[in-house]
């Protein structure tokens, strides 16, 4: 398979994930994790997929200082210097600008990239390819940001809605006519039931040269631009500077920072059997369920009288349950919880918080 050079991958390594707490630590978070396992974290099941067709010296890991020993000894095969470290956490949109500078700086104004959450779950892998090798190409002739979104399949609230506007020339890709992060319930199924709407899995695309001016118009009031930084310099006195001036930057996420602020944003419609796999709900509904509509990950439980439950509990311990209806069950370290399962991407995280508060940050 082709592997064409000015084509670069950005995996995103660099969250906490509380939504998946207990099992996701803080010290060793999901995608991390061999949370289903198969003898692969998601953070390497992500790279797995995109190194079938992006050249590996083309791959970047954007991560925090804290998680940098874990992803290296993860990813053996990446150079050092493909790993660019946050001194500190600013959320995805300035480290993504930080990975389209140095890309643009190494590689030259040619380059297209797409940058990837590390905890997706993707079943048609040759579809996947093809969109994305098809996207890469949209967005080398077009200085457009383009994200790749999938049908709603229930009224998920954890979720972003992307609203299509007009088509281009290039069949499945439209002009992002709104976009709406984590609605109510009941705006999420209006949304699904118009069929005007998808749900935006968090890849984007685009030519390095739109990356820059994207974020120049992003984070005006900048004093210390990456953009400063010479094409010339070495990476020394790179690191140098965003070790300086990093700490400055907004703490922004793409999706509020570009999608609700960028006014030349595009979508392509995809099918690819795509799920987010950062939170326990989105899990439970995309895995195969056994008897009763019950989920067991990884793990050896005995249930009685129980449905529509997901259940997660460490190697060498056996769970007895009964009479349990629509809960989380995630039994780690020094952490148990059991909660409803319904909305609880929001709620998870908020136990974590405030565990963390009353008991220390060891049970986070």
């Amino acid at each position: 398979m082709e592997k064409r050079p000015n084509n670069f991958c950005v995996i995103l390594a660099g969250g906490k994930g509380k939504r998946l707490w207990p099992s996701s630590r803080v010290e060793k978070p999901k995608q991390f994790l061999d949370f289903f396992g198969t003898g692969r974290t998601q953070f390497q099941t992500t790279y797995d997929r995109f190194v079938k067709f992006i050249p590996k010296e083309n791959i970047y890991v954007c991560t925090c200082k804290e998680y940098l020993s874990m992803a290296q000894e993860q990813l053996p095969e990446l150079p050092q210097k493909n790993f660019l470290v946050e001194p500190i956490n600013r959320n995805t949109a300035p480290s993504v600008a930080w990975a389209g500078r140095r890309i643009r700086r190494e590689h030259g104004a040619d380059a297209n990239i797409v940058v990837t959450p590390s905890d997706q779950l993707v079943l048609n892998e040759e579809m996947f390819r093809r969109n994305i090798i098809d996207g890469l190409q949209f967005v080398s002739t077009h200085d457009i940001l383009l994200t790749l979104g999938v049908i709603p399949t229930r009224p998920e609230p954890g979720y972003g809605y992307i609203q299509l506007g007009e088509p281009t020339e290039l069949t499945d890709v439209y002009r992002v006519q709104s976009f709406t992060e984590k609605p109510e319930r009941d705006f999420a199924r209006i949304f699904m039931e118009s069929g005007e709407f998808y749900w935006n899995t968090g890849i984007y695309l685009a030519n390095v040269r739109h990356l820059r001016e994207v974020f120049l118009s992003l984070f005006p009031e900048l004093n210390h631009r990456l953009d400063d930084i010479r094409d010339d310099e070495s990476l020394e006195s790179e690191l140098a500077f965003v070790d300086k001036y990093y700490p400055s930057y907004p703490n922004m996420s793409l999706d509020y920072g570009v999608l609700e602020r960028s006014e030349n944003v595009y979508v392509m419609k995809c099918d690819f059997g795509w799920a987010d796999l950062g939170t326990w709900h989105g899990i439970y509904e995309c895995m195969q369920k056994g008897q009763e509509d019950n989920v067991i990950i990884d793990s050896e439980a005995l249930l009685d009288n129980c449905s529509n439950n997901i259940i997660k509990l460490p190697k060498g311990k056996v769970g007895v349950f009964n009479g349990l209806d629509g809960f989380i069950v995630a039994d780690e370290g020094n952490v148990l919880m059991i909660c409803k399962k319904g909305d609880s991407s929001s709620l998870v995280k908020k136990y974590a918080n405030e565990v963390g508060i009353k008991y220390g940050e060891d049970y986070i």
